[in-house]
């Protein structure tokens, strides 16, 4: 009997006890649904900082540095052997045509340096002479420029030794480096030119066309992708989440690379960016932010 009064007493205080936790959990419950963010869900990331390079284009034609021109030393060869053809690369001291003499007896042309066949008279038969056509132009040390024109504005920032990148149809991509800027630029058009060097076993075609971007020099700052910028009647905006909530900031971008955006002023490295910002988003509307990866940038 008494072991059963003690039970009921032990039930009648748990049960206030039990009601109490339950009550608890169901308002922690709600707290936690209260505090969980709503509202449409955006992609976001975190701006970076990344380095930019500044870029001059310029586009012009090729031509050979130096050519350098094959005759023989005596008049009165016949050319008997051709050994090499335009478009070929030729060592220094490479025999280049056989010529007899009117005595009798042979002798060779040799290249006077390394380089690219450019161009060619010789035909067996024909004459040749000290004073004639030259029998043979070499492009000399395979070296080329690329004399293009760029802007005024750009003048300025170009110098020597700068690095360059050259695309050409058919040669694909060509480091060079600035060789020689122009002291003036012609005043009808304002523009300046500019030789880019390129040395190059690949055989050029001289007058080609060619379009080189000139690597002048670099800035690091904050990053974000393009998609993200706004350009509006404000200014140009980004829009950031803080604690759930858009907020539009006014930016000043600079240099482009590829799909992203230096950010000069107006964004700090850690903000949380709208990936792709859009004009149905508002200042202080609720969003639930979806981290984007990296590889997402």
């Amino acid at each position: 009997m008494l072991q059963s009064t003690s039970r009921a007493v032990f039930r009648k205080l748990l049960s206030p006890t039990l009601a109490g936790l339950l009550c608890l959990a169901a308002q922690a419950g709600r707290a936690d649904e209260d505090e969980a963010p709503k509202g449409p869900a955006v992609t976001a990331l975190r701006a970076t900082k990344a380095c930019f390079d500044n870029i001059v284009e310029v586009s012009g034609t090729i031509i050979a540095r130096e050519e350098t021109a094959v005759r023989p030393d005596r008049p009165g060869l016949k050319v008997t052997d051709i050994l090499t053809e335009p478009g070929t690369a030729v060592t220094k001291g490479q025999a280049l045509a056989r010529l007899s003499a009117p005595e009798g007896g042979t002798m060779q042309i040799t290249a006077p340096v390394a380089g690219v066949i450019s161009g060619s008279t010789a035909q067996i038969g024909a004459l040749a002479s000290p004073r004639g056509e030259a029998l043979f132009s070499i492009i000399a040390r395979s070296e080329y420029d690329l004399v293009g024109l760029v802007p005024s504005a750009d003048v300025a920032k170009v110098a020597v030794n700068q690095p360059a990148t050259v695309n050409m149809i058919g040669a694909g991509k060509l480091e060079g480096k600035v060789r020689r800027v122009g002291p003036t630029v012609e005043p009808n058009v304002q523009l300046g030119q500019v030789y880019i060097g390129i040395a190059t076993p690949q055989r050029l075609l001289l007058n080609s066309y060619g379009r080189a971007l000139i690597k002048t020099g670099q800035t690091c700052n904050v990053s974000v992708p393009l998609t993200a910028v706004l350009y509006s009647p404000a200014g140009t905006v980004v829009q950031v989440v803080r604690r759930n909530r858009v907020e539009t900031k006014r930016v000043e971008v600079g240099l482009l690379s590829g799909a992203q955006v230096e950010i000069r002023d107006g964004l700090a490295e850690g903000d949380i960016v709208v990936v792709r910002a859009g004009a149905l988003l508002r200042e202080g509307d609720v969003v639930r932010p979806v981290m984007a990866s990296a590889e997402a940038k």
